[in-house]
């Protein structure tokens, strides 16, 4: 999985410190979603997405396909 999380950010002009902090968080928290080291809660994601406007999709790509077994 991928996410948008850094660059939504950056084009807000905040540091992950201040993101962070609009979040409830520890900066170290942020630092692991954006590295793919911490997959967020799903509470956390519809906060990401409710302060970015935009849906969790857009937030977190999951390029997983299931396995055709036809």
């Amino acid at each position: 999985m991928r996410n948008t999380v850094r660059e939504l950010r950056e084009h807000k002009g905040w540091s992950q410190g201040e993101l962070a902090r609009r979040l409830g968080v520890s900066r170290q928290t942020i630092n692991a979603v954006e590295t793919d080291k911490y997959d967020p809660s799903l509470p956390l994601a519809l906060r990401m997405a409710r302060l970015f406007d935009v849906p969790v999709p857009e937030l977190f790509i999951d390029d997983w396909q299931p396995e055709d077994l036809t």
